[in-house]
Order: structure tokens, then C-alpha cells, then sequence
């Protein structure tokens, strides 16, 4: 854990892909974003964590992903450091795999 925790900056977007979430998936992206906030944007106990290294026109630069839940359907959630200093995360994606922005 580090000293100074990070904060995720809220938008609408996130709070509608929470909440389109099904109920089962909904507790999993909550221990995410905790676990983001405490530990800082790498994650890398999540199942499938990596650094997304693909430069599209949907994906911020250094961008970070994990699965919530494998399976049929699969569930993911994306997000970037959007401030270093302040420590800022912006959650850019939460959904089904299929629907993810890469």
C-alpha cells in the first residue's frame, strides 16, 4: 500500500457501465477500484493484468486492463493514470470483453 492513496476521478460513464453490470459482477469492480485507489494503478494479482500497449484512438497512453470475471461472457475494466502528481485514475471501461475499447 502506499502512503497516499489514489483517487478515481468519477464520471457518468463509469457509474452507467456499473451499473449495467450484472449484480454478480457488480461487487468484483468495486474491490477493483478499492484496490486501485490503495495500491496505485498496477495491479498485477488481477486475473489477466497487463499494460495495454496498443495505441488506438479509444485508448488513453499507458493504459491498464483486467478480467472481473472469465468466462462466456468475459468482463474487463480499463483505466490510466490521468495525473501522476495528484494521483488521479480515470476509469475509462467497464464491461463485457467483447465491448472493450481495444
Amino acid at each position: 500500500m502506499s502512503d497516499e492513496e489514489w483517487r478515481i476521478e468519477p464520471t457518468k460513464k463509469l457509474e452507467k457501465q456499473i451499473k449495467d453490470l450484472p449484480a454478480t459482477i457488480r461487487p468484483i469492480a468495486y474491490t477493483l477500484l478499492t484496490d486501485i485507489e490503495q495500491d496505485g494503478p498496477r495491479q498485477p494479482s488481477w486475473p489477466n493484468y497487463s499494460k495495454l500497449g496498443m495505441q488506438k484512438k479509444k485508448i488513453p497512453k499507458a493504459a491498464h486492463h483486467c478480467h472481473l470475471k472469465k468466462g462466456k461472457p468475459t468482463y474487463v475494466a480499463c483505466w490510466c493514470v490521468v495525473d501522476e502528481k495528484k494521483k488521479i485514475i480515470e476509469v475509462f471501461y467497464v464491461g463485457t470483453h467483447e465491448n472493450a475499447p481495444y
